[in-house]
This record gives C-alpha cells, sequence and structure tokens, in this order.
C-alpha cells in the first residue's frame, strides 16, 4: 500500500512554516518565526509578514522536504491555512500551495486554523467526543463543542476584543515588550490583586467580552498617573489577567454543566498562559471530564496541526478547486464551505 504523505503549509500571521506527515506520524517540521522583526512595533505588521512570508515561503518547504526525505511525487495531498487570519499573510502560503499543486498534480486540502490547533491536542492523546475546545488566541476566542471528529459547534464566543489581542494592548499600555501575553504572565506570577477591575458580560450567556476590560485598566493607569502616583506594573499585570482568564474558566464551568463533556482541551495562542493551564487543571482535578494540556510547541502556530486535519479531510476527500481563495474570517463551523 502507497504511504500516505501530508505536506502542510500555515502562513496566517507571523509564522512561515511547513510540515510533513507520514502515516500519520510526524517527520519534518520547520517553523520560520517573524517575532523579532513584529517586536520593533510592539506587534504584528501586516504588510512586513506579508513580505517575511514571501522571503520564507519556499526555504521552509524545501527544508522540510529534505529532512523528510520525500520527493514533491510522493506527496498525497498538499493541506494550507485559508484562514482565519491576515489577508495578505495566508495568500502567500495558499498560492505556494497551489503551486505545487498545480505542477504535480496533488489534491489540495483547505484546513480552518483554528481545527488545527484544536486537533494539535491529538499528539499529546486522542480526542474524546463530546468535547469542549477551548480557544484561545490573538484574534480569536471561541468556546466550541464537538460531538465527533470534524464536527465544530460554537457556542460561546467574544462579542469584541480577543483575550490575545486584549493581553497585548494592555501590556503596550503598561510599556512592556510584545508579545505582551508572555510578559503579563511573567509578572503576574510576581504580583497581588490589589487593583479593582470591572468582569464584563453578566448576561448568563457563553459569551465573553475584553474590549471592556482593557479600556478599564487603560483609563485606571491614566487616572493614576494623574494624581502623581506610580502603576505597580506587577500587581496591575496579576489583576488583570485574573480577570481575564477568570472570564474564560467561568464560561468554561458553564459550558460543561449545560453540555454533555467527555473531554475539555485548550487551544491557541494563549492556551500557553500558565495561570489558564493551571486553572483548566485545577478545576477538573477530581471530576469524570478529561483534561488535555497542549505542550508549548504547539500553542504557537505551526504547519504539523495543519497537516494533522489535514489527514483527517484526506479521509473525507475535501480537495478543493485551484480556484481557491482565502477567508480571513472563515468560521470553524463553515469548514467545509469554501
Amino acid at each position: 500500500m502507497k504511504d500516505r504523505i501530508i505536506l502542510g503549509i500555515e502562513s496566517s500571521c507571523d509564522e512561515t512554516a511547513c510540515a510533513i506527515i507520514k502515516n500519520g506520524e510526524l517527520i519534518a517540521n520547520v517553523i520560520s518565526t517573524q517575532i523579532e522583526m513584529h517586536k520593533k512595533y510592539g506587534g504584528v505588521m501586516p504588510e512586513i509578514a506579508s513580505r517575511l512570508h514571501l522571503e520564507n515561503i519556499g526555504v521552509v518547504i524545501k527544508e522540510a522536504m529534505e529532512k523528510a526525505n520525500v520527493q514533491f511525487e510522493d506527496l498525497s495531498a498538499i493541506a494550507v491555512t485559508r484562514g482565519p487570519g491576515l489577508i495578505g499573510a495566508l495568500h502567500v502560503g495558499l498560492q505556494a500551495a497551489k503551486t505545487l499543486s498545480l505542477i504535480y498534480n496533488i489534491p489540495l486540502i483547505p484546513v480552518h486554523h483554528l481545527a488545527g490547533h484544536i486537533y494539535a491536542n491529538e499528539f499529546v492523546k486522542p480526542l474524546k467526543f463530546p468535547l469542549l475546545a477551548v480557544v484561545v488566541s490573538g484574534g480569536n476566542t471561541e468556546l466550541v463543542y464537538m460531538e465527533k471528529h470534524m464536527d465544530f459547534k460554537i457556542i460561546g464566543e467574544t462579542k469584541d476584543d480577543a483575550i490575545g489581542e486584549s493581553f497585548d494592548k494592555v501590556a503596550r499600555v503598561m510599556g512592556l515588550p510584545y508579545p505582551g501575553g508572555v510578559e503579563i504572565d511573567r509578572l503576574a506570577k510576581e504580583g497581588e490583586h490589589t487593583y479593582h477591575l470591572p468582569i464584563p458580560m453578566h448576561d448568563g450567556s457563553l459569551n465573553v467580552s475584553y474590549s471592556g476590560l482593557k479600556t478599564a485598566v487603560i483609563n485606571l493607569k491614566h487616572n493614576i498617573e494623574q494624581k502623581g502616583e506610580t502603576v505597580d506594573i506587577k500587581n496591575m499585570a496579576k489583576s488583570f489577567q485574573d480577570v481575564a482568564v477568570g472570564l474564560i474558566i467561568d464560561r468554561v464551568q458553564k459550558a460543561t454543566k449545560q453540555y454533555k463533556v467527555e473531554q475539555v482541551v485548550l487551544a491557541g495562542g494563549v492556551s500557553a498562559n500558565s495561570y489558564l493551564r493551571s486553572e483548566i487543571q485545577r478545576i477538573f482535578k477530581n471530576t469524570a471530564i478529561d483534561v488535555i494540556i497542549p505542550p508549548l510547541w504547539c500553542t504557537t502556530d505551526n504547519a504539523v496541526m495543519i497537516a494533522k486535519v489535514g489527514d483527517y479531510l484526506y479521509d473525507e476527500k475535501v480537495f478543493a478547486h485551484l480556484s481557491l481563495g482565502v477567508d480571513p474570517s472563515w468560521k470553524i463551523e463553515n469548514y467545509l464551505k469554501f
């Protein structure tokens, strides 16, 4: 039987990545990160990200192919991130995938970026259904209910800012370097919850909101400084993180009471937050609900997770035409609509 070899390509934000899975086993994983470049600007600059993807996409694909010791003719399919993400960045990865698909007549599989983050957990252990995926990143904050493989239902989401976006904006206001979430997490471990901040969204739903919380931190800092006083950065970090993460924990607890859940999984960049990881483990420690905490390498963007989802979609024969375009706002529930 011919080996199934899936090549994955990821370029949704500030990582250019390529990975190869052979018969379900990871045989190559290459990532070129842009973080040092974007640090200069305090956040991801979309046009610069796109240009860097253009420079790096060929290099990472070539390196992955060499590491895996395979030829393009050996590939069963090419899985590529179609969305969500930065439109220019997404275009780079998709055009590379479409070019290879055309030249070598290889099936093209469009993959939803957040589905990738969810399925990255399978590198720890198999997903168990029904499950609740807690998707938390710089651009997305969603509670996704899954009754079976590749079955996604959004039961809660942010009504404005994503949790990761709010971490970065609050960090910037406090004079901390990018990526802000890492710095806030670090400082919060040394601080105390001394600042009173509002807890948003009391409508009884599973939705969240971060715009007001972010604004409250900014206003509180300005008010303190106008009085000639100094903001305790460590205490502010702790106070903000407690409320921001606490909002997620509250919604997760509500969701597991409203829905039958066998497993809870964390997914996305903010799943690297140490407080969120410890709280999720704590609240389900003595319950029947299983928890998967993804390894840190899976929390940042990578192509391994894209290839992993591509492996599932290959079985379902979810192949796209070469007229496929990107969708920066693609909903995970619509992963078959492209």
